[in-house]
C-alpha cells in the first residue's frame, strides 16, 4: 500500500512540477500502474467534491485518506529528545567555559557519557561520541544568506496577541505567513492554536493571494510535526500532509535552534 508521503510526492510532482508518470515511477521506485491509478483517483475525488460545492476545508479532509503507519518492527530509539537536550546544555556550558579561558575544565565525550549514565539514561558511548561530534561540527558552520525567487518559499509561524475586548484582556493566537522573497506579512487571529485553525489559516491565506507557494517552511510545532523519529528526522501530521497534497506544495521543517534556516526571525506580538 502506498504511503501518504509517497502519494504526496506523486501528486505534487505530476500536477505541480509537471513530471510525467514514467519519470515519477522510475525515481520514486513505484509501479507505473500504481502512479497512474493514484493520479486518477486524486483527480476524480477533487472533481466530485468540487462539483458538490464542498468547502476547501472539507476537500482537504476528504481528498486524502488517513495514513496508517506501521511501527510494529521499529526498535526503541535510545537517543531521545531529552538526551539531545541534555547534551546541548552540556555543550553550551563547555562553550561558555572556553570563552572564559577555562579550556581544561570542559567536559570531554567520556565525561558527558558518564554524566548521562549517572542520570539514568540508557545510551551507548559510541552514540554519544557520534552525536557530540556532529553537534560540535554544526557549531562551526558558516552560513550563507539565502536568496529566494517570488512564489518559491513561504514561512508559517504562530504568535500571541493580547487584546482588550469588552473591558477584558484576552490572549489570541495569530497565524502568520511570511513570503521569503519579500517583507510582506499576512496574519489571521484565532481563539485556539489547534489543527482546525492551522488548516483554516492556510485556506484563507491561499485564497487571499490567489495561489500557492511552491514550498512551505515550519518550525517544530505540534500541529505540523506528529513526532520525531530520529535526531533530525520528523514525521508530519495528517493535517499537514493533507494540506500539501490538496494544494500541491512541498514542505520542510527547521531544525531545533536553527533560526538561520528561515528567512526571517519571528517574534511574539504583545
Amino acid at each position: 500500500m502506498i504511503s501518504m508521503k509517497e502519494k504526496q510526492e506523486v501528486i505534487i510532482r505530476h500536477y505541480r512540477d509537471g513530471d510525467p508518470e514514467r519519470k515519477i515511477s522510475r525515481e520514486l521506485k513505484l509501479n507505473r500502474g500504481t502512479v497512474r491509478r493514484y493520479l486518477k483517483e486524486y483527480k476524480l475525488a477533487r472533481e466530485n467534491l468540487k462539483s458538490a460545492g464542498i468547502t476547501d476545508e472539507t476537500l482537504i479532509e476528504e481528498v486524502v485518506k488517513t495514513p496508517k503507519y506501521n511501527s510494529e518492527n521499529r526498535g526503541r530509539r535510545k537517543l531521545t529528545q531529552e538526551i539531545n537536550a541534555e547534551i546541548d546544555r552540556l555543550l553550551e556550558i563547555n562553550e561558555q567555559k572556553r570563552n572564559r579561558g577555562l579550556h581544561k575544565q570542559t567536559m570531554k565525550k567520556i565525561d558527558i557519557f558518564e554524566h548521562l549514565c549517572e542520570k539514568g539514561y540508557d545510551i551507548g558511548y559510541t552514540t554519544i561520541c557520534n552525536t557530540v561530534r556532529e553537534k560540535e561540527n554544526k557549531r562551526k558552520e558558516a552560513f550563507i544568506r539565502q536568496v529566494y525567487q517570488p512564489g518559491d518559499v513561504c514561512e508559517f509561524d504562530w504568535g500571541e496577541v493580547k487584546l482588550e475586548i469588552e473591558e477584558r484582556w484576552q490572549t489570541l493566537y495569530m497565524a502568520v505567513f511570511t513570503p521569503a522573497n519579500s517583507n510582506y506579512r499576512y496574519g489571521i487571529l484565532f481563539q485556539r492554536q489547534d489543527t482546525s485553525s492551522f488548516i483554516q489559516a492556510h485556506v484563507i491565506f491561499f485564497q487571499h493571494i490567489g495561489g500557492v507557494y511552491h514550498t512551505m517552511v515550519y518550525d517544530n510545532m505540534r500541529v505540523a510535526i506528529r513526532r520525531f523519529v530520529g535526531p533530525t528526522e520528523k514525521e508530519p501530521t495528517q493535517a499537514l500532509l493533507k494540506l500539501s497534497v490538496y494544494y500541491q506544495f512541498k514542505f520542510r521543517f527547521c531544525n531545533i535552534g536553527k533560526g538561520n534556516e528561515k528567512g526571517y526571525v519571528k517574534f511574539i506580538v504583545m
